[in-house]
């Protein structure tokens, strides 16, 4: 069965204070957009269809060499229901499961959506959603179950009771459906709510009341779930980011000395017994070889390759390539 993907990335940068869209805000490098098309890609799909908005002429742009994207433009910001329903083409068209996520989470793991991807097929779901579980849940929609444990329905922070709001497990946005079902469920969406608008995450229940099974699985980590709305926020993810790709160039065999005063873009690859010293740079998808020494005060361009035993410091007048 086939598998594809609707990210909602037509969202204005109001609270960035940018004259940028916000999915062309940059994580370590490279734009927010990028890390959730990876994500998708590396689950299986296609296809992405990219619901765009304010400033999509420059998404577009920015994305020109990926022909794996469809583009689909949002003129009116009626709610992620409506979002979704400009792409009703390409769901009626798609004869299998569909991710829908949102274009301002760059923190989304492949590895999740493998795991919603397996519970939904296992399970035979109509639609399935990802779920976190956090301490503080304020702001995030929560997640409704009965007394053993299934899926009811998701309510908004907005709408919830104060009840509700007690609730700790909540919704970051991963939506799976097979894409029959979320055509029909979007057709039948309403913007009976505070806020008037149509939210896609009354697709479940509209789906619960067809009689369609619908799973919630716990499979999102806490620290995956921020999402970018503001520069402090993106100030937060970028440490989150920056976090995993130390981790990862250190589990390949890499030192890095004083991890706090080093910064390394997406992208990079280190081979192994290499050192890299503190106060170095090293911007997004270069390359460096086994038993290199990088640092101290050392800056290195993007796509810098560096050669086996090279040594680059902050008095290194160029690169070695």
């Amino acid at each position: 069965m086939s598998l594809s993907a609707i990210i909602l990335a037509a969202g204005k940068s109001t609270r960035m204070k940018s004259n940028r869209p916000k999915v062309l805000s940059e994580v370590c490098g490279k734009p927010m957009l990028d890390y959730i098309l990876q994500a998708c890609y590396g689950a299986g799909c296609q296809r992405v269809s990219v619901v765009v908005g304010h400033g999509k002429d420059e998404v577009m742009g920015a994305f020109s060499h990926d022909h794996r994207i469809d583009w689909v433009e949002q003129t009116e910001q009626l709610g992620t229901g409506h979002a979704a329903r400009m792409c009703i083409e390409q769901i009626k068209s798609h004869r299998g499961n569909i991710f829908v996520l949102a274009g301002d989470g760059p923190l989304i793991r492949t590895e999740v959506l493998n795991t919603l991807l397996h519970a939904h097929q296992v399970e035979r779901a109509s639609a399935s959603m990802a779920t976190a579980v956090l301490e503080n849940p304020g702001g995030y929609g929560r997640i409704v179950r009965d007394s053993v444990g299934n899926f009811v329905e998701i309510v908004e922070d907005i709408d919830a009771t104060p009840e509700l709001r007690e609730i700790k497990e909540v919704f970051p946005s991963y939506y799976c459906f097979h894409a029959d079902d979320l055509a029909v469920a979007l057709s039948k969406l309403t913007n009976n709510n505070r806020k008037n608008e149509y939210y896609l995450t009354d697709t479940y229940g509209i789906l619960r009341q067809m009689g369609k099974k619908v799973i919630a699985v716990q499979a999102v980590a806490a620290e995956d779930i921020l999402s970018i709305n503001t520069r402090e926020q993106l100030a937060d993810v970028d440490a989150i980011m920056e976090d995993r790709i130390q981790r990862q160039i250190r589990d390949g065999g890499v030192t890095i000395v004083s991890p706090e005063n080093v910064y390394i873009e997406a992208g990079v690859t280190v081979g192994r017994d290499t050192v890299i010293r503190p106060f170095t740079f090293i911007a997004r998808d270069s390359q460096i070889g086994n038993d290199c020494v990088i640092g101290p005060f050392a800056y290195m361009p993007p796509q810098s390759i560096v050669r086996e035993g090279s040594t680059v410091t902050g008095n290194t007048s160029e690169v070695p390539r």
